[in-house]
């Protein structure tokens, strides 16, 4: 692209430049501290956590020190973005290492039919490493799909504890008066707020994985916080629970946990500084049995923030492929990588994580599964990555998204645009006449990407009326 200004600028916060990266990345690639071992995986994701929601990223109203410290430790991401602007879609990019509508259950964005899910055959980040030596156990969010044909022990993690829908009440751990909350493929009953249960049961598979000192491990953390009902772990927070559960569906203008009515400021910080609180305890404990300098923490976001979020310097929230709804908190800390108080503009995905895991646990994707991310290991050493061009899309009010450098072609129910996504974060000037060869190319690239994606305009979520989609996104019918 003739245009595309700089990208791949390698920041320092830290006392060691990039030029000490660069040569950290040519003797000890991809390994963990110990030499020889293969590192162990710790990937915390949050659900609906907009990028500035944390105090490293910009919040004002609270603090999230534990999270400010790990970006302090390692690398910091300014274009982090998730595979879809709705969580289930991301979740599908992040376990398969590929583009979401590549696979039939990644067209549902939310995922509502109990019919569809994951197909175990598929392979998997989990499945991947666990043939290639690792155990692996997937904590907290599932939302791929129900059993009995679908579930975290059919496509690779041979452990889970959690929830297989897209979210419930953080004490009653049910949602349209349903209980949601797994142990393997058992249903259970617990006492507790769903975020500390999580971090409690990250622990209990970080013990487990202390008695096997040299099998390398994959945790996935996949919290549900800050996702509504907005509830904290407070005694306001218990009572909107017990109102929850007790009207339930029957509050006006809600659909079940919703809660439109529901929710504040307040609310909203005693939720995400309970996450990082709970990321924090789980954080000790991997450092009290010994394993922080064998394990790559990886934190981020399955989409961007909802209606208490800080999205700033972003426009759009959740559903939205403006900036806002899209772009996350990104931290990775690696020890033997990554330098510590470092930071990137490089652009990454949700995807790239299989590829990255895999090449340092030293095996490939299937070959009859091609990933479409990339190895970001030279990126984490403080080097920069190949120009390449990201897609996205969402089938509400038609729209669609590329970016390469700089530079984002982006269309929303017919109305087409091209920013400048550095310059211009806030997405107000549109540059399509005025550098049209730039917008034509762009437009062009992502209609040759979309012919090689699947498309179904029959998926459950595209026939959301206009009524369903203002209760279930809070958008105006």
């Amino acid at each position: 692209m003739s245009d595309s200004t700089n990208i791949g600028k390698f920041t320092r916060r830290g006392a060691i430049g990039a030029a000490g990266a660069a040569t950290l990345a040519v003797t000890v690639p991809g390994l963990a501290h110990t030499p020889g071992r293969k590192p162990n995986f710790l990937f915390i994701m949050a659900d609906d956590l907009g990028y500035a929601d944390l105090s490293c990223y910009g919040r004002r109203e609270y603090e999230t020190p534990v999270l400010d410290g790990l970006a302090a430790q390692g690398l910091k991401f300014t274009h982090g973005y998730a595979n879809s602007a709705v969580c289930s879609a991301t979740r599908v990019g992040l376990i398969t290492g590929r583009y979401q509508y590549r696979v039939r259950v990644g067209l549902e964005e939310p995922l509502g039919n109990r019919e569809l899910g994951l197909d175990p055959s598929h392979p998997t980040m989990p499945s991947l490493l666990k043939e290639a030596g690792y155990h692996t156990g997937l904590v907290g969010k599932w939302h791929l799909g129900w059993l009995p044909n679908f579930g975290p022990r059919l496509s690779g993690y041979d452990e889970f504890w959690g929830i297989r829908g897209g979210g419930v009440d953080y004490f009653t751990h049910k949602v349209g008066g349903n209980l949601d909350l797994w142990d393997g493929d058992v249903q259970v009953e617990e006492v507790g707020y769903m975020t500390d249960l999580m971090a409690d049961r990250a622990i209990e598979y970080l013990d487990g994985r202390a008695t096997e000192p040299d099998k390398p491990w994959l945790l996935s953390l996949h919290f549900t916080a800050p996702h509504w009902p907005w509830e904290a772990n407070d005694e306001r927070g218990r009572a909107e629970s017990a109102r929850l559960d007790e009207f339930g569906p029957t509050i006006p203008g809600s659909l079940d946990i919703t809660h439109f009515d529901g929710g504040d400021m307040e609310t909203y910080a005693g939720m995400v500084t309970s996450l990082d609180a709970n990321v924090g305890r789980v954080l000790a404990r991997l450092a009290q049995l010994g394993m922080e300098q064998d394990t790559v923490v990886v934190f981020t976001s399955d989409n961007g923030g909802e209606r208490f979020s800080d999205n700033w310097p972003f426009t759009g929230i959740k559903t939205e492929l403006l900036e806002g709804g899209m772009r996350v908190p990104f931290i990775v800390k690696w020890p033997g990588l990554t330098l510590p108080g470092t930071e990137t503009d490089v652009p990454a995905l949700s995807m790239d994580f299989l590829p990255t895991f895999l090449a340092a646990a030293g095996t490939t994707p299937h070959p009859d599964y091609p990933s479409d991310g990339v190895d970001l290991r030279p990126l984490l050493a403080g080097g920069t990555l190949p120009e390449r061009t990201l897609f996205w899309r969402f089938w509400a009010k038609d729209q669609k998204a590329a970016r390469r450098g700089d530079y984002k072609y982006l269309s929303i129910a017919g109305n087409e645009y091209l920013f400048n996504v550095v310059a211009d974060p806030l997405e107000r000037a549109n540059l399509k006449f005025r550098q049209p060869e730039i917008f034509a190319e762009l437009k062009a690239a992502f209609e040759e990407w979309n012919a090689g994606m699947l498309s179904d305009p029959n998926a459950s979520s595209y026939r959301f009326t206009p009524e369903e989609l203002a209760d279930h996104f809070g958008w105006d019918s």
